[in-house]
């Protein structure tokens, strides 16, 4: 997650470039040999996650369009996320990247990206210690930001410090996790509120401030039909995506059970079923 209080990620245009620039094909086969797939929105895996890759339409497309002027590129139209060639070159991607940065008024001089004061393009990305699948995925990533000239530095800390400096959002880019319901309510604002800004402790750890995605909030609240609810959640999801807070790594769409072969599922599973490993609601029946 990018800290947007950093002035050094203001610009969506900057994010959108470091978002190029992970290779996301070349670290899920170095790590996961290819078997994940790419997170696809901040309600994946369900009826609430928006189909970004297509233009809203329908009720979503109601709900966004008083804000229209508001939303960042993709919103309304549809956002992709990059494809590289799984080559460490990665050239396309960062030929794009590039050009993003130049446009937000970062060049390259002396072989290092600065803006037009001469400060040099440099951050932290802060990790706990024994994370190391997303430490190895941080060390690919830095690699990549060098042939932009970026400077990015990967700082591992105790959970103790780590909680403490999330808390009070003091880090550029750190690894986020989003535990969100198939019912998503009052602590989407949480999450997403703008009081989150300046609050600590929220977990709006990207800092945003935005009247669109609080207004998703208050339409998903108030509403009584489950159609106008999921709309709403979906048109949450768009303004999520598109405002390029993330750097979207892998996920698991499916749980992994190993039992004996002699137990059974039900023929109807809890709406939850297994979930991140948890198994209160599954139950089992020997024939």
């Amino acid at each position: 997650v990018f800290n947007t209080r950093k002035p050094i990620f203001a610009d969506w245009r900057v994010r959108e470039a470091l978002i190029d620039a992970f290779n996301f094909e070349l670290v899920n086969q170095t790590l996961n040999g290819g078997a994940v797939p790419r997170i696809c929105s901040y309600y994946c895996n369900s009826e609430l996650g928006a189909q970004p890759e297509t233009p809203a339409t329908g009720k979503v497309l109601d709900l966004l369009t008083p804000f229209k002027d508001q939303l960042l590129p993709g919103a309304i139209e549809g956002y992709s996320l990059p494809v590289s060639d799984g080559s460490e070159a990665n050239r396309a991607n960062l030929r794009k990247a590039t050009k993003l940065l130049e446009e937000a008024g970062w060049t390259v001089q002396d072989g290092t990206l600065k803006n037009a004061n001469g400060e040099p393009f440099a951050f932290e990305i802060l990790l706990v210690n024994g994370e190391d699948d997303f430490i190895a995925a941080a060390n690919i990533y830095v690699e990549a930001l060098k042939r932009l000239g970026i400077d990015a530095k990967l700082t591992t800390v105790d959970s103790a410090q780590y909680k403490e400096r999330t808390t009070a959002y003091d880090f550029d880019m750190t690894h986020y996790i989003r535990s969100l319901s198939l019912s998503p309510g009052n602590e989407q604002m949480l999450y997403w509120g703008a009081a989150g800004v300046t609050e600590p402790g929220t977990r709006n750890w990207m800092g945003m401030n935005s009247p669109a995605a609080e207004a998703m909030i208050q339409t998903m609240l108030s509403s009584t039909d489950r159609a106008d609810f999921v709309a709403a959640v979906q048109a949450l999801d768009r303004i999520l995506i598109t405002g390029r807070y993330v750097v979207p790594i892998w996920y698991a769409n499916v749980s992994h059970l190993a039992h004996a072969k002699q137990l059974h599922f039900p023929e109807k599973l809890p709406i939850y079923g297994d979930w991140l490993g948890f198994q209160p609601e599954v139950w089992w029946y020997q024939e």
